[in-house]
């Protein structure tokens, strides 16, 4: 088994690179990392619905689509995530007790009383500090999970904080957990870095032919080929979407504006306008506008930037518009 100690932080890069072993490396691997701020979203997400749109765009959260299936979860280097590859029998590839199985004997050889329960959780006296998914394709499987070590739970919450009634969809869905992070239960405090160094020496230590790998030039250049033409891609976080109805109001010093959407494949069908406003123009020329638009802020700016939208919603910007259309 290839061992990797990844020490990228950009998200999309590191989901890359997950792909890449799975895709590319013919050995089982084990890989740590860490991503900077960002949301992973399942494979079969609605992205829009799984995320708070105004707190991530005002903190700059990164959002990435990943391989696996399940829940979104949030990111930042008070997470360690931890990727395992292998190849067997079909049977006996999906085993999430087994590849979380490593984390609980260092858990517990540190003192802490953690355990595998659910689905795909770790939890500490019932609240979940380990998140995991997998994917499987023919005879090898991607299995990898977070670990809530010392992560920013305002961030966390809020990050993941949606409103249900804006998306009618049939995505999977997210289910809020609560949540506790590994080190407010250790005897002794330690650094991440150092709970990392554990983790890494025990698979080292208990899994036959393991050794340390650092990923070649070559590894290097083909994920950033996966990442450029795939990873940072709306296409792929955004309109890999499944087809979904968007509502949403809002007050402005105008008036309420409340704006229904059709979206099929991240593009906008259909769209909508209603509220108590005043207007010079017709509507319809907005509403006609934002068809086959992708349901993506930068297009629906550069879209909008035509018309003068003071004149079909008086005393209402084209800020307040964007607000009512995530």
């Amino acid at each position: 088994m290839l061992c990797i100690y990844h020490t990228s932080t950009d998200p999309y890069f590191n989901i890359a690179t997950d792909e890449y072993i799975f895709k590319h490396v013919k050995e089982d691997c084990f890989m740590l990392w860490q991503n900077d701020n960002a949301i992973i979203v399942g494979k079969h997400q609605n992205t829009l619905a799984e995320i708070n749109f105004d707190y991530v765009k005002a903190n700059n959260i990164h959002v990435v689509r990943r391989l696996s299936g399940g829940g979104a979860v949030y990111h930042d280097l008070g997470n360690l995530n931890f990727s395992f590859t292998k190849t067997g029998k079909d049977s006996s590839l999906m085993d999430f007790e087994g590849y979380t199985k490593p984390i609980l004997d260092v858990l517990t050889e540190l003192g802490v009383n953690a355990k595998f329960e659910g689905r795909n959780d770790l939890t500490i006296d019932g609240r979940k500090i380990s998140g995991n998914a997998e994917h499987i394709f023919k005879n090898k499987i991607l299995h990898h999970g977070t670990l809530l070590f010392s992560s920013e739970m305002r961030n966390v919450s809020e990050a993941l904080k949606i409103n249900p009634l804006k998306y009618i969809d049939k995505a999977v869905k997210s289910i809020p957990k609560r949540v506790t992070n590994i080190s407010d239960h250790l005897p002794q405090p330690i650094p991440i870095k150092a709970f990392a160094d554990k983790i890494m020496a025990h698979v080292l230590e208990t899994f036959p032919g393991a050794h340390m790998y650092e990923f070649t030039r070559k590894d290097l250049e083909a994920i950033q080929q996966i990442r450029d033409e795939k990873y940072i891609t709306n296409e792929w976080n955004y309109g890999y979407s499944p087809d979904y109805r968007f509502q949403k109001g809002i007050k402005t010093n105008g008036g309420i504006i409340e704006i229904h959407l059709d979206v099929q494949k991240g593009i906008i069908q259909h769209v909508k306008i209603f509220g108590d406003f005043f207007n010079e123009k017709d509507i319809s020329e907005i509403e006609k506008a934002l068809e086959n638009v992708p349901h993506e802020e930068i297009a629906i700016r550069e879209q909008l930037s035509a018309f003068s939208i003071g004149e079909y919603f008086r005393d209402i910007t084209l800020e307040d518009i964007i607000e009512a259309l995530f």
